[in-house]
């Protein structure tokens, strides 16, 4: 039997209708400042992607262009200029940030308050504590998604995570112990890494490397959420082609899992959407509003 396709678009658009519905019902508009520092396509057409989704669920939006030439000084003097500014409530600084920047320094300077990509010391640290903050983007996604796959209560389920980044490993660890999960962090150094995916209930590969997971690697039954994002030549599409694909070979995995994400149209989507949930809690949490309950 083939797994049950996981819709990350799906799942994103409701919930960016929620919390559009939530935002009419605040005392005020929250914003969200984006950084984009160079001219990397991809980066581009990300931040074009969240500016207007932001303005689609009703909130404010504000687009810090800076060309490939912008200094340390120059990019931290924008962020304490947005960091002082209170009618600013996130602050969303696109990454990679082109070479000879440093991004920690530069990630470091956010105010924890505003900081909706959820990278900051602090918010690490709120995490670490099960303290109330804002979390990654990616792994709170991760959650969402595998809650919307095996219900609510992900108790006792066995999650093995493929990379211990603190973009994505690390942090989706915490959110999935916060869920009562018992969780495992593999990474290149595992050994006998087949062996340990062959355990999970959950898996999550996200170390970007296409097609890493093989059917072999899943356990049957098992819910597969994809966080890798790949681009490969794709000649059957003509030459010079390419798409995207995941970590998990989609459709060898799809005949033994249970559950699995789609590569693009599952994780990513759902990224987009917890960065406006994050706006719209930073904003709430900010101006003294009511968080709503529906998001």
């Amino acid at each position: 039997m083939a797994a049950q396709i996981i819709d990350g678009k799906a799942l994103a658009s409701n919930l960016r209708k929620s919390l559009a519905k939530a935002v009419r019902g605040l005392p005020g508009q929250p914003c969200l400042a984006v950084i984009l520092v160079g001219d990397n396509p991809a980066s581009q057409v990300y931040v074009r992607s969240k500016v207007r989704l932001t303005e689609e669920a009703g909130m404010k939006s504000i687009y810090h262009q800076m060309d490939s030439t912008t200094t340390q000084g120059d990019l931290e003097y924008v962020l304490d200029m947005l960091n002082r500014d209170e009618a600013i409530d996130g602050i969303l600084l696109q990454l990679p940030l082109p070479e000879g920047l440093n991004q920690d320094a530069a990630i470091a300077k956010i105010s924890p308050q505003k900081d909706v990509d959820g990278l900051t010391e602090l918010n690490a640290g709120y995490l670490f504590l099960g303290k109330p903050g804002l979390t990654a983007c990616t792994p709170t996604g991760c959650v969402m998604l595998a809650k919307h796959a095996l219900g609510e209560d992900l108790t006792g389920q066995h999650v093995v995570i493929i990379g211990r980044s603190i973009l994505v490993g690390k942090p989706a660890a915490l959110l999935f112990l916060a869920e009562n999960c018992t969780v495992t962090i593999a990474h290149s150094r595992t050994a006998n890494l087949q062996e340990v995916c062959r355990k999970a209930d959950i898996l999550v590969p996200a170390v970007g490397l296409p097609h890493l997971v093989k059917a072999d690697w899943v356990k049957p039954g098992a819910c597969i959420i994809d966080v890798g994002i790949n681009r490969i030549e794709a000649p059957e599409k003509g030459e010079g082609k390419t798409r995207l694909v995941g970590d998990a070979d989609y459709e060898n995995c799809a005949t033994k899992a249970g559950h699995i994400t789609p590569v693009p149209g599952g994780v990513g989507p759902m990224t987009i959407a917890c960065l406006l949930r994050n706006t719209v809690i930073a904003a709430c949490r900010r101006r003294g509003w009511t968080v709503p309950d529906n998001i």
